[in-house]
């Protein structure tokens, strides 16, 4: 029976020592507390003098407590020898005690910080915006909503990925060493996992961001992301949700999974978009990544009660800083470039592009038109294309189509690439002619081999059967054999190149290639733009599809005479009579210039202006076949 007894109380024991520090700390508090005790009855016991002496029971447990905590209280005590010999056991004892209660607090804490490096913590924020996900793109997504966010007092971005937190911030503080009044929060767990996602908090969060993340299943992951939002029962208002898939095949199970409310974007459609329009008029890709990014000029929606009654063309040059794009209804569908004659009704919303939403500002006085700079001689009859395509993927037939929407009837295209792309061949095309050609694009017997000479344009798609470093690596030495040969022939055409890294972007600016399309730095973007304001989806929508307006790099000489002194609000004019609105323009002396390589949007309008034979206008025009912006060339 006492085995039995001693042994249910050594589980009893036992179990209470399992539940941490807390009842550490309770069973050392407690034997203090009997230590104590018990000495200082020993001592109103054994000795009447020493124990009166001391203030009795009371007074001695007081002194008996102070050595406990402090063993050198006893240096100075008197007495008998019996209570000498009993502080001496109490001070052991509090050595013994304090010795322990020191070694549990320290791993405690330990523990405690174990915990929160682990990034498991539950997190208390409201207004925050969460990434789901982890990928390069996080670093561009990250340091564009510190941007954004630069005007504000508090801001915060959480990412929740399946990474160790330590290193997902030391990687963030590495690239983005400055964040600004924007703090940047890490919680290690599964974006897939439903436990998970309540650490960031969603019920308060202001959007949400679902990034892919790296491996062949990237798209399956944003699905099953976007399927547990959208089954998640919301505390309150549901935030704005966002995300991206990779393959135009996946995109209606991905909006099927997300749900009406959320906005889902299909990242191959972009970037075969891009390559296909700037192919033919380099320095697009310089033109969108300023409007998507929060640094320099983006969109903003403004209601302008002085204009209400005036119709949009009348609108064009009424801002001293800011030019108009678009209409919007109440925040509903959005018009740009809409026709000349269409008037401001109340409560509508001017889409403009400016630095910022606090500089837009209508002018005083309207600056002066200079109607003799004005170009009477007709727009550029469009030519027919010589293309090649170096490399190819799995876009390949998707850019062939596209381009064909482009291009005169008649252009010719070729293919050059180790392997045949049959299912690329084998479509009918209603203005290209598509051939193929042999060629390992990196040795540049095999490049010179395809008499380069004879084309315009060039454009280099990247390997997506190998991983995107090697295959930048790969387009890189492909752009230098392509540099060195043009050189060698007079400079006879452009090239267009596809990166996936834009860090290698940066690397390979020593080539002059013309123009580098990064369809994962648009996506980003793209993504952060909408998280920030999803209005401007229609905006997207319009500029990516066809059937809208778009953004068209065009001859300075098809609006005002070259050599003419002029100025914007000229150009503008100019563009508003051929029903396009002018957002820019493009010099062609500083087309190699970073950051913006000769690209100017909303510059002055009152500044002069003189424009040479081969500089263009940025605008945005209805889709057609575009003709190539004064050389073709730049960045």
């Amino acid at each position: 029976m006492r085995d039995r007894l001693r042994t249910r109380f050594r589980y009893w024991f036992d179990g209470t020592m399992d539940r941490g520090t807390p009842a550490l700390i309770s069973w050392l508090a407690l034997s203090s507390v009997a230590l104590i005790a018990l000495a200082s009855t020993l001592v109103v016991l054994f000795t009447d003098t020493d124990a009166e002496a001391n203030g009795g029971w009371l007074g001695v447990a007081w002194m008996s407590l102070l050595r406990t905590l402090d063993p050198g209280t006893m240096g100075g005590d008197t007495g008998g020898p019996v209570f000498l010999g009993l502080m001496l056991a109490v001070t052991l004892g509090g050595i013994f005690i304090v010795s322990a209660l020191i070694g549990v607090l320290t791993t405690g804490l330990n523990q405690k910080l174990q915990e929160l490096r682990k990034g498991q913590s539950q997190l208390i924020e409201r207004g925050h915006t969460i990434v789901l996900g982890w990928s390069d793109q996080v670093f561009t997504v990250i340091s564009e909503l510190v941007e954004a966010n630069q005007s504000e007092r508090r801001s915060c971005v959480v990412i929740l990925a399946n990474r160790d937190k330590v290193s997902m911030e030391d990687a963030i503080r590495a690239r983005i060493p400055d964040t600004g009044s924007t703090r940047v929060i890490c919680r290690s767990g599964n974006p897939l996992v439903r436990a998970d996602l309540e650490l960031v908090s969603p019920d308060t969060a202001k959007s949400i961001m679902v990034l892919p993340p790296v491996g062949d299943d990237r798209d399956v992951d944003v699905i099953k992301a976007l399927l547990l939002l959208h089954s998640r029962q919301w505390a309150g208002s549901r935030p704005q949700i966002v995300a991206a898939v990779h393959d135009s095949e996946n995109l209606a199970a991905a909006r099927l999974a997300a749900g009406r409310s959320a906005l889902v974007i299909d990242a191959e459609d972009i970037a075969v978009r891009l390559i296909a329009q700037a192919h033919r008029q380099t320095g697009l890709s310089t033109v969108f990544n300023e409007l998507l990014s929060f640094v320099g000029n983006e969109f903003y929606f403004h209601e302008e009660p002085a204009l209400v009654g005036s119709t949009y063309g009348h609108a064009l040059n009424a801002f001293d800083l800011g030019v108009p794009v678009g209409l919007g209804a109440d925040m509903g569908d959005v018009l740009v470039n809409p026709p000349m004659d269409t008037v401001i009704g109340p409560g509508d919303q001017i889409l403009v592009v400016a630095e910022d939403d606090l500089l837009i500002r209508l002018c005083e006085a309207r600056p002066a038109i200079v109607e003799s700079a004005i170009t009477s001689a007709p727009a550029q009859s469009p030519t027919l294309d010589r293309t090649i395509l170096i490399g190819e993927n799995s876009r390949t037939a998707k850019l062939l189509t596209l381009l064909d929407s482009f291009v005169q009837p008649g252009s010719t295209l070729d293919i050059a690439a180790p392997r045949r792309p049959e299912a690329a061949l084998s479509d009918t095309l209603a203005n290209l002619t598509v051939g193929f050609k042999a060629c390992e694009p990196t040795r540049r017997s095999s490049l010179e081999a395809l008499d380069l000479g004879g084309y315009q344009h060039i454009v280099v798609l990247s390997d997506d059967t190998i991983d995107s470093g090697p295959a930048d690596d790969r387009t890189l030495v492909t752009l230098l054999h392509l540099r060195d040969i043009e050189e060698s022939l007079g400079d006879p055409y452009s090239i267009v190149t596809e990166m996936n890294d834009d860090g290698n972007r940066e690397v390979a600016q020593v080539t002059k290639a013309d123009d580098f399309i990064v369809s994962t730095k648009v996506i980003s973007l793209l993504l952060t733009q909408l998280t920030e304001n999803r209005h401007l989806h229609a905006v997207f929508t319009d500029l990516f599809n066809p059937e809208g307006s778009e953004i068209y790099i065009k001859p300075a000489s098809d609006y005002v005479v070259p050599g003419a002194e002029a100025n914007f609000a000229t150009v503008i004019e100019a563009a508003r009579r051929r029903g396009e609105t002018a957002i820019g323009y493009r010099l062609a002396r500083r087309g190699e210039e970073p950051p913006n390589y000769g690209i100017f949007l909303n510059p002055s309008k009152s500044a002069p202006l003189v424009f040479g034979s081969k500089d263009a206008v940025v605008v945005f025009a209805e889709g057609e076949a575009a003709p190539v912006g004064g050389d073709g060339r730049g960045r």
